[in-house]
């Protein structure tokens, strides 16, 4: 089977053999109401309640949505306002930490007999996808249409970010625990675990564990950026297309993330929601590169001043990775649940635009076969019919066409913007 166009990174994973190094608990935490795709929680605690680890401080009664725990004891000294990296406000809950880390009784394994209270335990642990969108898991388990293939993207395909990995390399048992936990509750017959070729201790560490194993299958894929965007994990590791307007469980297939599956048998085994992230830190400006855990709500500043950065020089601060990740306005904003990177850099270079040269390179290199110059032509006249006709719809904004132009043209930001002149349903 042929593969889908990519390119082909440096792939720079200088924490690739980093073991995971627990933050000290802050003094203070901002724990946003927001932190997953969807409608944002409001806060169940007010200014001088004192919490504990695991206890939940915000919910909210609509579908899309998952609660908020504390990873912290303390006081909570202020409910206040906060804007995303994305320009959306929601509430924020500060904690003033005792330094004690009592758990709260709340904390224990959830009782679980059929599909529908797995599912409303995965809601209750705060779970959504760990992979940098945060899709709310327990909405992903529920789809309309039957799922026969459970794929695990272990691709972890942007340059820098190790923090999957490491997920990889220290938990393996409760990765394999996590799939065959999903597998069973929720009927899927099969599961592919898809990691990148340039991961080969994973590779061989699963191939090993899954011997005994049918319905479970290692698929190497090769290192070829964007390997772990959804459509292109699918369509590589088992031949079926997601077209446009579809999603993944359309075509019998549920995608979860290495770390998301993980953490899910862990919560069912001890009842501790999600209050840690780990993720990696790196970049010309960090002096000690390293996967930090830290708990959820931990300011970035303090993280990087862990990892020996040196601040006055940061030019550029990035969640995620230099493809897709977006870029950090203020550096005390605080870790949430989707961070999985921190890329702290130097210098930031930003390239005169010129004229399209008509090359054709970002349409060579794309995954799913769009027209990026057609799509910024037809976007610069406002013209919704040509756009449609052009899918940018199926765009999932990986950049490689920004990459790859001699031009130095932002196509994938102008696919972006392009997308808000599509009428939605």
């Amino acid at each position: 089977m042929k593969k889908l166009n990519g390119i082909r990174l440096n792939h720079r994973k200088n924490t690739e053999n980093s073991a995971t190094v627990d933050f000290p608990v802050p003094a203070q935490v901002r724990i946003p109401m927001s932190m997953h795709m969807g409608v944002p929680c409001s806060p169940i605690v007010k200014v001088g309640d004192e919490v504990r680890v695991g206890q939940k401080i915000g919910d909210c009664d609509a579908p899309f949505s998952v609660p908020v725990h504390s990873g912290v004891s303390g006081k909570v000294t202020a409910i206040s306002d906060y804007q995303t990296a994305m320009g959306a406000v929601c509430k924020a809950v500060v904690i003033d930490t005792d330094g004690l880390q009592s758990v709260s009784e709340d904390v224990k394994p959830p009782v679980v007999t059929d599909k529908d209270s797995f599912i409303k335990a995965v809601r209750e642990s705060g779970a959504c996808g760990l992979g940098g969108a945060g899709f709310p898991t327990h909405i992903k388990m529920a789809p309309k249409t039957p799922v026969d293939t459970l794929v695990i993207n272990g691709a972890e395909c942007e340059p820098y970010i190790t923090a999957d990995y490491r997920e990889m390399i220290e938990c393996p048992q409760d990765v394999i625990g996590g799939i065959r936990l999903v597998k069973d509750m929720l009927g899927i017959k099969a599961a592919k675990i898809a990691i990148e070729a340039n991961k080969p201790e994973a590779i061989r560490n699963f191939t090993d564990m899954a011997a005994s194993d049918d319905t479970i299958d290692i698929i190497t894929l090769p290192s070829v950026y964007p390997q772990g965007a959804e459509k292109v994990i699918i369509y590589n590791s088992t031949g079926r297309i997601v077209k446009e307007g579809q999603l993944p469980a359309d075509t019998g297939v549920m995608v979860m993330n290495i770390s998301t599956v993980a953490f899910l048998y862990r919560y069912m085994q001890t009842g501790m929601p999600l209050v840690t992230r780990r993720l990696t830190v790196d970049g010309n400006a960090v002096g000690e590169p390293k996967n930090v855990r830290a708990i959820i709500g931990t300011p970035f500043r303090e993280v990087l001043e862990f990892c020996k950065t040196d601040i006055e020089s940061v030019r550029k601060l990035i969640g995620g990775g230099p493809m897709m990740g977006m870029s950090i306005p203020d550096m005390d904003m605080p870790v949430v649940k989707t961070s999985n990177a921190l890329l702290a850099v130097k210098h930031y270079d930003e390239w005169k635009t010129t004229a399209c040269i008509r090359c054709g390179r970002c349409v060579r290199v794309c995954p799913l076969g769009l027209m990026p110059a057609e799509i910024d032509r037809a976007f610069k006249i406002k013209d919704i019919d040509e756009l449609k006709a052009l899918k940018v719809m199926l765009c999932m904004n990986c950049g490689s066409c920004t990459y790859v132009c001699p031009a130095n043209r932002k196509l994938a930001e102008t696919n972006q913007l392009a997308k808000s002149l599509i009428p939605r349903k």
